[in-house]
């Protein structure tokens, strides 16, 4: 008997606004196009803006029926890079996961300030990116070019496709911009 293929489970941790929910459902329609299956779903608290959000996202090549959040990621994506000061962005990262930021920090440096000693940290300056392309503090779509590159659950084409499809015409092209960007920028692992 064959061993069932893994599922992929993603976790986002943003601030409300910044699109977390949008980007954990970008990833899973882009996974959905490739003709796997995905679920997507955030968890937050207060509704207000600025409020720490949780998105979630697994990806299978087999269907999924696990319904409860994501507490063992194999992947971290951290879009608000002052959330590190204040969430344990790290817990429950699987050993040799995945830990992408937001940041202007190595790699190495922000691995050891988070005492993730069995993990691989990856950075992008997404603030900087984010304020190139669109002159404002859009984090979201970046950081899911960066995440593809990390972790190559979804190839890139999709989640452009996905991208373009939500936000047609120039917002579009410029999301596609600002994640094929970030994709060439990641350093790591740290």
């Amino acid at each position: 008997m064959k061993a069932p293929k893994p599922i992929h489970e993603i976790r986002w941790h943003g601030r409300a606004g910044q699109g977390v929910v949008t980007v954990s459902r970008l990833l899973a329609q882009a996974a959905l196009d490739e003709g796997k299956f995905a679920q997507a779903f955030p968890e937050f608290g207060a509704e207000r803006l600025g409020a720490p959000v949780n998105g979630f996202t697994r990806i299978s090549e087999q269907p999924v029926d696990i319904r409860s959040q994501i507490y063992t990621p194999e992947a971290v994506v951290v879009l608000d890079p002052t959330l590190v000061r204040s969430v344990n962005v790290g817990e429950g990262l699987l050993p040799g996961g995945h830990m992408l930021v937001n940041s202007q920090e190595a790699p190495s440096e922000l691995k050891a300030r988070l005492k993730l000693r069995d993990a691989n940290v990856y950075t992008v300056d997404v603030s900087r990116i984010a304020s190139d392309v669109f002159r404002r503090a859009i984090y979201n779509t970046p950081m899911l070019g960066a995440l593809v590159k990390v972790l190559p659950v979804v190839s890139l084409a999709s989640v452009e496709k996905a991208t373009l499809d939500r936000f047609p015409g120039s917002m579009g092209k410029m999301n596609v911009d600002a994640m094929r960007k970030a994709h060439e920028q990641v350093i790591g692992p740290g």
